[in-house]
């Protein structure tokens, strides 16, 4: 690879468009080299101020320009994507991590092919700390996330139990159960289940609450992990985008520092 790694982002969303401005006021070592969106001049148009505006390009040629692809697409679109860049040896960056979760043959194919798949923090904490006590025994972790009602509307675990989000007046337990199940029930919603259970003992064991709090102005989660070498609590309040209310403005954020660590010379932390 070049000594500046060129970036693709798929979708200019919440979370795609905030990368790309900032990737576009510079960032040494990384240059945005391409976009792959389904609205050309919607894109177009949110780019126009751009000091140097990437090509608009199909998916499947984004390798030919791009050393890092990153995702920040509709859930829908994970596996044309994860796809392209791992068979073309890409680096990976998915920000629908949950949806990593189905397709775990795609880490051993990126062995074959030389491509690597990073996953960010998004809008978690402490990913490093799980990482450290997963090398030794971890009895369990949970993961407790409450928004506001409006944040979880479109999730599928609603429609298929008749939940009405503009009812809810108080704090209310909205879900129970694994990552697995959590993710097919709110695949917006819990990425940061997701990259927990990556970075711990596995979507099975991870447990998740969904909790929806009309009080709340912020999207709140709260991580209990116990484990042989440390008991580790800990909860961050994410101020929910206003393109977007299911993402927080951090987990664009979450991925520039994740991309800045690939080039930067002193990393903190992973």
């Amino acid at each position: 690879m070049s000594e500046t790694f060129t970036v693709g982002i798929v979708g200019l969303g919440a979370i795609g468009l905030q990368l790309a401005r900032a990737l576009d006021s510079g960032v040494p070592g990384l240059k945005l080299a391409a976009v792959a969106v389904r609205d050309r001049d919607k894109a177009v148009a949110a780019m126009k101020g751009f000091r140097d505006r990437p090509l608009v390009l199909d998916i499947a040629k984004l390798p030919r320009e791009c050393d890092i692809i990153v995702e920040a697409a509709p859930a829908a679109a994970f596996k044309d994507i994860a796809t392209t860049a791992v068979e073309a040896g890409c680096i990976f960056v998915p920000s629908s991590c949950g949806q990593l979760l189905s397709h775990m043959d795609l880490v051993e194919r990126a062995k074959e092919t030389g491509a690597r798949i990073i996953v960010p923090t998004g809008a978690l904490l402490g990913l490093d700390a799980v990482r450290a006590a997963a090398e030794g025994e971890v009895f369990s972790a949970t993961i407790r996330s409450a928004k506001p009602p409006r944040g979880l509307e479109g999730a599928p675990f609603l429609a298929e139990n008749n939940l009405d989000m503009s009812k809810v007046t108080e704090r209310t337990r909205i879900f129970a159960g694994n990552v697995h199940e959590a993710i097919k029930g709110f695949p917006a919603n819990v990425n940061v289940a997701a990259a927990l259970a990556l970075a711990g003992i596995g979507p099975e064991r991870t447990q998740v609450e969904v909790w929806a709090d009309p009080v709340l102005d912020r999207n709140t989660h709260t991580i209990v992990v116990d484990a042989a070498a440390a008991r580790l609590t800990m909860t961050i309040e994410n101020v929910p985008s206003e393109a977007n209310p299911r993402t927080g403005k951090i987990t664009a954020l979450s991925i520039l520092a994740c991309l800045r660590g690939l080039t930067s010379t002193l990393k903190v932390g992973s």
